[in-house]
C-alpha cells in the first residue's frame, strides 16, 4: 500500500510538471510560426515590389525606344518635306524663267513674222475660234464638245489636211519649228515630240486656242498661260 501511494504521488508530481511546461512550448512555437509568416509576407511583398520595379523599368525602356524611333521618323519626314519644298521652289523658279523666255520669244516672233493669218491658216484659225466656249470631253470630235487633238484634227480637215487623231502623232505630223518663229496656224504641243500629251493651234499675237480641260473647255489663252514645249508647221 505504501508503495502504491508513493507511485501515485510520483505520477501526480510528473503530471503536474508536464502541465506547467506545455503552455510554454506552445507559446514559443506560436511565436516562431508568426515570425515565419511575417517573414514570408515581407519576402512576398519585396518580390512584388521588385517585380513592379522591373516592369516599370522595362516599360520605360520600351517607351524610350518608341520615342526615339518616333523622333527619328519625324526628323526624316521633316527632312523629306524640306527637300520637297526646295525642289518645288526650284521647279517654280525654272518654270518662271521658262515662261519669261517664252514670252520674250513670242514677242520676237510677233514682231518678225506676220501675225495676220491668210489662206488656209486663216480658215483653220477661224474654225477653232468659232468653237471657243465649247465643252472639253475626252475623245470628243465635235460638233459641240472636243478633246485637244480632236479639235486640231477637225480644224485642219476644213482645209483638206488629214492629221493623225492623237496628240502624240500630231506633234510629229509636220516640220518642227522654233517657238521664237511661230506663225498663225502652227500646231503647238506640250511634252516631247512623239509623246505629246496636249496640242493646240497658234492663232497669232502670242495667243493660242485649244480644248484645255473639263473645267476650261475650248478657250483662247496667251502663250505665257501654259508655255508649250514645241511646235510643228503643216501649212
Amino acid at each position: 500500500m505504501a508503495a502504491a501511494g508513493a507511485s501515485a504521488s510520483a505520477f501526480a508530481a510528473e503530471s503536474t510538471t508536464q502541465t506547467i511546461e506545455l503552455p510554454t512550448l506552445s507559446a514559443d512555437l506560436g511565436s516562431q510560426v508568426a515570425e515565419s509568416a511575417d517573414a514570408m509576407q515581407q519576402a512576398a511583398a519585396n518580390y512584388q515590389l521588385q517585380a513592379e520595379r522591373d516592369a516599370a523599368a522595362a516599360s520605360a525602356a520600351k517607351q524610350a525606344k518608341a520615342d526615339l524611333a518616333e523622333a527619328k521618323k519625324k526628323a526624316e519626314a521633316k527632312k523629306k518635306a524640306e527637300e520637297a519644298r526646295r525642289a518645288a521652289a526650284e521647279e517654280a523658279a525654272s518654270r518662271s524663267s521658262a515662261r519669261a523666255t517664252l514670252s520674250a520669244s513670242a514677242g520676237a516672233s510677233v514682231s518678225t513674222s506676220s501675225s495676220t493669218a491668210t489662206g488656209s491658216a486663216a480658215a483653220v484659225i477661224a474654225f477653232v475660234k468659232a468653237q471657243i466656249g465649247d465643252a472639253y470631253v475626252s475623245g470628243g470630235t465635235g460638233p459641240s464638245s472636243w478633246d485637244c487633238s480632236g479639235l486640231v484634227q477637225t480644224a485642219f480637215k476644213q482645209v483638206g489636211i488629214d492629221l493623225p487623231r492623237v496628240s502624240q502623232d500630231q506633234s510629229t505630223a509636220g516640220t518642227q519649228v522654233s517657238l521664237s518663229n511661230l506663225q498663225p496656224g502652227d500646231i503647238l504641243y506640250w511634252g516631247s515630240a512623239g509623246s505629246a500629251y496636249h496640242v493646240a493651234v497658234y492663232v497669232g499675237d502670242g495667243m493660242f486656242v485649244g480644248a484645255q480641260n473639263p473645267s476650261t473647255g475650248v478657250a483662247e489663252k496667251p502663250l505665257s498661260y501654259d508655255p508649250p514645249t514645241g511646235a510643228v508647221r503643216v501649212l
